[in-house]
C-alpha cells in the first residue's frame, strides 16, 4: 500500500479550518466538523442554555448555570484582524495592571494574545506567580477562573471572558451529590473520622481540578486534596497514606487509569452513580473498595476510540500513539503513552528525529503542536473536528471586550468565590500545589 504524504499544517486555527469545512466553495475539502454551527460566533448561542455547539453539545446544562450578557455588536461584528488589534492595544495600555492567562485548548486566536499559556496546573501556578497585577483574565473555562480567584489576592479581579464557558464533566459533580454520597459511605464505613492503627481515615476524598469551587471546598473540609492530570499519582499516593480508600471525581477515567497503573484492580474501584442507592454498588463492594470512581467524563477525550489508534497504526507504520489520561481505560492502553497536555507537549518537544505523532487530545492543541513542530507529522486520532464546546466559548471577541472595559475602569465578568467555600477550597489547592508531579 501507498501512503499518501502527511499534509503539512501551518495555520494552527481551528477555527479557520471549521470555516474551509462550511464553506460551500470549498467542494474538495476530505475535512468533517462534528456540527457547522461551530463556524458561527459563540454569541449565537448565548442566550440560551446548553454548552454551545463542540464536543459537549449532547451534556445536560445544570439548570442556573451561568449565561453571558449580549456582547455588543462592534466586537460581533468586527473582523479577525480588528479584534486582533483592538486587543493588542488595550494589552498595551494596560500594560503590567493585567496579566492573560490561556488554556491549552484555547482558540489559536486567544492563545497568541496570552502572558502564559499552559494546562490547569501550570496556571493554577501562574495566578500566584503575579501577585501586582490588578486583574487576571482568565482564557478558560469556570472552575479554571474561580481556581485563580481562590490563589489570587483579594485585591485582584479574576475575569472570565465569556461566562457561558463551563465545564460539562464538572457540572456532573454538583455539592448536594457529593454530600449525599458522603453520608451514604458513613452508613457503610462508618465513622468517616475515625482512624485506624494506621492513622487513617475510612475514606480520602480527592476532586481532580475540573470541578466547581464548592467541590474544592468539600474536600478541603474533609481532609481531601486537589489533583490534575499532571500529579494524579503523586496525589493518590498522598491520599492513600493518610486514608483506607479513595473517593474520586469528577472523572472515572483519570481516576481509573491513574489508579490501575498504580496497581490497584479494577476490581477494588467501584463506580459511584449518584442517581442510584450506594452509587449501583453494595455495601461490600464498597467496604472492599481502594478507589470509589464517580460517574463523570470529559466529553472532548470520549471521542476517541482503540479503532481509532487501531486505523492510525495501519495507515502510519511507527506512529507514537500519545492520549490524555482522561481517555477511557481501553483506549490509555491500547496507546503508547498517556500523559497530561504538558506531558504531550514535552514528548513532541523531546522527539529529536523527525516521527509521526497520533495525539489523543483537544484538536486546538494538536494543530498547535502540529504547526510549532513541522518536522513531525503530527495529527489527532479522532478525524473529526470536533473542540471542546465551553473552551470554544472564549473568542477573540469577548476578549476585546473585557480588556477594553478594564481599560475604560470597568471590571466585567468578574469571579468571585464566597468566603465560606474559599477557606477550605483554598486548602485543598494548597496541598495540590506542595503535591509535585514527576518530571
Amino acid at each position: 500500500m501507498t501512503l499518501l504524504p502527511f499534509p503539512q499544517i501551518t495555520d494552527a486555527s481551528v477555527d479557520h479550518l471549521i470555516q474551509s469545512i462550511v464553506d460551500p466553495a470549498n467542494d474538495t475539502g476530505t475535512d468533517a466538523t462534528c456540527s457547522t454551527d461551530l463556524a458561527q460566533g459563540p454569541w449565537t448561542f448565548d442566550s440560551s442554555p446548553g454548552y454551545g455547539p463542540g464536543s459537549s453539545m449532547g451534556d445536560v446544562i445544570p439548570t442556573g448555570a451561568p449565561r453571558q450578557g449580549e456582547l455588543p455588536t462592534a466586537y460581533r461584528e468586527a473582523s479577525e484582524e480588528a479584534l486582533d488589534a483592538r486587543i493588542r492595544a488595550a494589552k498595551a495600555t494596560l500594560g503590567e495592571r493585567v496579566v492573560v492567562l490561556g488554556h491549552f485548548y484555547q482558540r489559536e486566536e486567544v492563545v497568541q494574545h496570552a502572558d502564559y499559556v499552559g494546562d490547569s496546573f501550570q496556571l493554577a501556578n501562574a495566578a500566584l506567580a503575579r501577585p501586582e497585577v490588578e486583574a487576571i483574565v482568565f482564557c478558560g473555562v469556570h472552575f479554571m477562573a474561580e481556581t485563580a480567584d481562590l490563589l489570587s489576592t483579594p485585591d485582584q479581579a479574576v475575569i472570565l471572558p465569556n461566562l457561558a464557558a463551563g465545564c460539562s464533566m464538572a457540572d456532573m459533580a454538583d455539592i448536594d451529590q457529593v454530600e449525599d454520597c458522603w453520608e451514604q459511605l458513613a452508613d457503610v464505613l462508618g465513622d468517616l473520622d475515625a482512624v485506624d492503627e494506621e492513622g487513617r481515615v475510612p475514606v480520602i476524598p480527592v476532586t481532580y481540578m475540573n470541578s466547581s469551587a464548592a467541590i474544592k471546598g468539600f474536600v478541603g473540609r474533609h481532609g481531601g486534596i486537589v489533583c490534575t492530570s499532571s500529579n494524579a499519582e503523586t496525589v493518590l499516593e498522598w491520599a492513600f497514606e493518610r486514608g483506607q480508600r479513595v473517593l474520586f471525581f469528577p472523572d472515572q477515567h483519570l481516576g481509573r487509569n491513574t489508579a490501575k497503573a498504580m496497581g490497584v484492580p479494577l476490581e477494588q474501584m467501584p463506580m459511584w452513580n449518584p442517581r442510584r442507592p450506594l452509587g449501583g454498588s453494595s455495601a461490600s463492594q464498597l467496604a472492599d473498595s481502594k478507589v470509589i470512581l464517580w460517574h463523570g467524563f470529559c466529553s472532548v477525550h470520549r471521542r476517541f476510540t482503540v479503532d481509532q489508534i487501531d486505523q492510525a497504526r495501519i495507515e502510519h507504520p511507527g506512529v507514537r500513539v500519545i492520549v490524555h489520561p482522561e481517555c477511557p481505560m481501553e483506549v490509555v492502553d491500547a496507546a503508547d503513552e498517556a500523559g497530561s497536555t504538558d506531558y504531550i507537549r514535552r514528548a513532541i518537544d523531546g522527539a529529536t528525529e523527525p516521527s509521526t505523532f497520533a495525539i489523543g487530545t483537544e484538536i486546538n492543541l494538536v494543530r498547535r503542536l502540529a504547526a510549532q513542530y513541522p518536522q513531525h507529522e503530527i495529527f489527532c486520532l479522532d478525524p473529526v473536528v470536533c473542540p471542546c464546546s465551553t473552551m470554544y466559548r472564549i473568542h477573540p471577541g469577548y476578549l476585546a471586550w473585557v480588556l477594553e472595559e478594564l481599560v475604560a475602569g470597568r471590571t466585567p465578568n468578574r469571579i468571585q468565590v464566597a468566603a465560606d467555600v474559599a477557606a477550605p477550597a483554598r486548602l485543598a489547592l494548597e496541598r495540590m500545589l506542595a503535591a509535585k508531579p514527576r518530571v
